[in-house]
């Protein structure tokens, strides 16, 4: 099939480079417009649009695909599908109906479980024990179009939102490619959407990144993998924001109050509703990032030092 690929960040760059190297003909990509990025906020092309030039393939750059002179720039390229991995703008319905196949999203969770901007982040948060990737036709719905494909992914106990979205960036790319050659070939048929099962997923914000140390020891866990490596974990010491990487939970360590900071040679625990945490690594503001005993060192605290 001539296709017409759609994404933006990093993640979306391997099943790019799976389509490309498929039996299926890439003629175009779609990509968000480029972007301030670095100290200088210098304008920068998307991770996917250069790794379309490097390909050799045409960039299509709207500021929305809405826009009739985009929605000309598809046609002329008269794809059959358009695959979709994490573009960050939403299709309309003129723009939807352009390719006879549709537009194919790859979405990072199993539906309907987890629609939305952040179905990776929301899975560890929850607890979840697997997750996975999921191919439908978009419709105007969030993520309720029918599916066609499914594979899934075991949670593991140390995974950031970081680690499982490449995970399921790199796995996820072949089940992009098998969604299309199954609808090349007539063998895939899309299926609704159960009813049941669904929830939400939207953007996490900085605000909802801040550990809260009244909850237990696997929550503050868990908020901060999922938080890790964007928007990024924080607290406040002294009115200071701290951000703070993945901890571990310390069973039976349970004479710490909530937010209270224990220094010791080699490590920092820090008291949770149940049982501390050991910090990771640690970033003072305008400091750089390194281990939490390096960093207590250099800020010397008191010991009623106490994270809020």
């Amino acid at each position: 099939m001539r296709v017409v690929f759609a994404g933006t960040p990093e993640v979306a760059v391997p099943a790019l480079d799976a389509i490309a190297k498929s039996g299926h003909e890439l003629v175009g990509v779609v990509t968000r417009p480029d972007a301030p990025a670095g100290r200088g906020r210098k304008l920068t092309p998307s991770p996917v649009a250069q790794r379309a030039e490097a390909l050799g393939v045409p960039v299509l750059k709207p500021t929305h695909p809405r826009e009739p002179e985009f929605q000309e720039a598809l046609r002329a390229l008269e794809p059959d599908c358009c695959p979709v991995v994490a573009y960050g703008a939403l299709i309309p319905r003129s723009a939807l109906d352009i390719p006879q196949h549709g537009w194919v999203n790859l979405h990072f969770s199993v539906l309907p479980a987890w629609r939305g901007a952040a179905p990776v982040q929301h899975s560890i948060w929850a607890g979840d024990e697997f997750t996975g990737a999921t191919t439908f036709r978009i419709v105007e719905a969030l993520d309720a179009g029918p599916t066609f494909g499914v594979m899934t992914e075991r949670i593991r106990p140390t995974d950031t939102a970081g680690d499982l979205l490449a995970r399921l960036a790199e796995g996820g790319s072949s089940l992009l490619v098998a969604t299309l050659d199954g609808i090349e070939d007539g063998s895939l048929e899309a299926r609704e959407q159960p009813e049941d099962g669904g929830s939400l997923a939207p953007k996490i914000s900085v605000d909802d990144a801040r550990v809260d140390w009244t909850e237990p020891a696997v929550a503050v866990d868990r908020r901060i993998r999922a938080c890790t490596p964007g928007p990024g974990a924080w607290t406040t010491l002294d009115d200071d924001r701290v951000k703070l990487g993945p901890v571990t939970v310390e069973a039976g360590v349970d004479d710490l109050a909530p937010g209270a900071i224990r220094v010791a040679k080699n490590h920092v625990l820090v008291g949770t509703a149940t049982d501390a945490v050991r910090l990771g690594d640690v970033k003072a503001f305008g400091k750089k990032q390194m281990g939490a005993a390096d960093w207590a060192r250099g800020v010397r605290l008191p010991e009623s030092a106490t994270f809020q």
